[in-house]
C-alpha cells in the first residue's frame, strides 16, 4: 500500500513492547530490517517499553542486554521488552529515520537506552505523552518531540500535560499532535474542561467527533479538535498550532519535499 499510494501514505514500522516476546526469530528482524530501510518508511516504531502491563515478563523487561551491532545479534527465545526497543534503537541510528518511542513507567530505562544512542541517536518522538510536566521537561531536554492527544480532556493532574500546556514549558517546536485512535478520545464533553479551552472548540472539529467517534472508539477525524484543545490550553489560535504542528511533522518525518 505504501508503494501504491506513497503520495497518500508514510508508514513507519516497528514492535510495540506488548509484542516484544513474538519477535524470537530471527528471520523477523531481518524482515523488520527490509521494511524500515524502504524509501516509504519515514520512521521507527512505535516502540519502547511499557511496564504497566505484563504481557512481556517484568523480569524480562528489565534485564540488562548487551548493546552490539544488529547485524550480528542473536536474539533469545526470551526476548524481553528491553532487549526489543534496544534492537530498534540501533536500527534507528543505523538508518537514521526517527524513532517513536511508546513510554509507560519506565522513564528511567528509555532515558538510559536513548542516551546510549550519543550522538548517532536520530529525532525522538514521545508517542502520546501523558506523563507529568517533570517527565516532560526531562524529553525536551534530551532533545524530543511530545505528541499530545485527547488525553488532554481527562488529564486531571495539578502537575500533568495541562500544566506543560498552560505554562507554556513545551515549546510549538517540539509539539505534535496525534489522535491514537482507536484509543484517546477526545471527550470534549467533560464537566471539567475550562470554559476557555472549550470555547476554542468549532462546530466542525465537534461534529467530527460527536458522529464518528465514541469513548470505545477514538478515529483520525479527531485530530482538528486535538488541535483546538491544544491551543486552548496554549493560550494560542488553533491555526497557529495547526501550522506548527504540521511543520513539525513535514519537517521531521522528511515530507517537506
Amino acid at each position: 500500500m505504501a508503494v501504491k499510494f506513497s503520495n497518500d501514505n508514510q508508514p513507519h514500522e516497528g514492535v510495540h513492547p506488548h509484542d516484544a516476546k513474538s519477535m524470537s526469530e530471527e528471520e523477523l528482524w531481518a524482515e523488520l530490517r527490509q521494511v524500515a530501510a524502504a524509501p516509504e518508511c519515514v520512521a521507527l516504531g512505535e516502540c519502547g517499553l511499557n511496564y504497566t502491563k505484563d504481557f512481556s515478563e517484568p523480569h524480562v523487561q528489565r534485564a540488562v542486554f548487551k548493546r552490539q551491532s544488529f547485524h550480528t545479534k542473536r536474539m533469545s527465545l526470551h526476548i524481553g521488552q528491553r532487549e526489543c526497543f534496544d534492537v530498534q534503537v540501533e536500527l534507528a541510528c543505523e538508518l537514521q529515520k526517527p524513532l517513536l518511542v511508546h513510554e509507560k513507567a519506565a522513564q528511567e530505562d528509555v532515558l538510559r537506552i536513548l542516551e546510549e544512542g550519543g550522538a548517532r541517536l536520530p529525532p525522538v518522538v514521545v508517542h502520546s505523552f501523558t506523563g507529568s510536566a517533570e517527565q516532560g521537561l526531562r524529553y525536551l531536554e534530551r532533545g524530543c518531540y511530545l505528541a499530545l492527544t485527547g488525553y488532554v480532556c481527562k488529564d486531571k493532574a495539578a502537575d500533568g500535560v495541562r500544566r506543560l500546556l498552560a505554562d507554556r514549558l513545551l515549546p510549538l517546536d517540539r509539539l505534535l499532535v496525534e489522535t491514537d485512535s482507536p484509543f484517546m478520545y477526545p471527550n470534549v464533553r467533560a464537566s471539567k474542561l475550562p470554559p476557555h479551552v472549550k470555547a476554542c472548540l468549532t462546530e466542525r472539529s465537534m461534529n467530527f467527533v460527536n458522529r464518528y467517534c465514541t469513548f470505545q472508539r477514538n478515529e483520525p477525524c479527531a485530530l482538528p479538535a486535538v488541535v483546538e484543545l491544544a491551543a486552548g490550553f496554549l493560550g494560542r489560535s488553533a491555526q497557529d498550532v495547526a501550522l506548527a504542528t504540521a511543520f513539525n511533522a513535514l519537517k521531521l518525518f522528511g515530507l517537506s519535499h
